[in-house]
């Protein structure tokens, strides 16, 4: 058991990073879910559309979470460190926009991805049901994977990463602290 909390502690941000996304994702796809009842993803802008409504979304979810529970910030200008947060969200929203628009409307393997499933006993006919499969597939296993890489290297190293401020090492500050005033000069 101690090993196990040795590692929890090791790890603690990057395990709570990943609950907290696990639980954006779930109501970001929510979101896109609700939304694919309304558009259509396979007519581009409609496709957009869909996307961004779940990015809003993720954002609005994802920040009050990764603040308090991941990074941990004490940072008093919120909607500065929003501002970043979601500065830094808008680009990997642009990667997500751009992997579903290229692998959705451009550039398909859905024929290999339904192929491939039917050699593993998954024959789906249905047009509208395969449609919806490559979708998901594309959004689960490409897009998803990429976006989280990057809001977790954004979110560490841009938006929440702590300030450091410089110190004089103690052994320069206990000199100056023995000097006259006088000296300084």
């Amino acid at each position: 058991m101690g090993k196990i909390k040795e590692l929890y502690k090791k790890y603690e941000e990057i395990i709570i990073y990943l609950i907290v996304g696990v639980l954006t994702t779930i109501v970001s796809w929510g979101a896109c879910f609700v939304a694919k009842f309304f558009l259509d993803s396979n007519i581009s802008w409609q496709n957009f559309v869909i996307n961004t409504f779940g990015w809003v979304v993720g954002v609005c979810f994802a920040y009050p979470l990764n603040r308090a529970w991941v990074f941990k910030s004490n940072n008093k200008h919120i909607l500065k460190e929003f501002g970043g947060f979601s500065a830094s969200r808008l680009s990997t929203w642009v990667l997500d926009v751009v992997i579903m628009w290229f692998f959705i409307n451009i550039v398909s393997f859905e024929n290999f991805l339904i192929n491939l499933l039917a050699k593993f006993s998954f024959v789906i006919t249905e047009i509208d049901t395969q449609d919806k499969i490559y979708y998901w597939f594309v959004k689960i296993f490409i897009s998803a994977v990429l976006v989280t890489i990057a809001n977790y290297v954004f979110s560490k190293f841009l938006v929440f990463g702590k300030k450091k401020k410089k110190e004089a090492p103690a052994e320069e500050q206990t000199v100056k602290e023995d000097l006259p005033a006088n000296e300084d000069k």
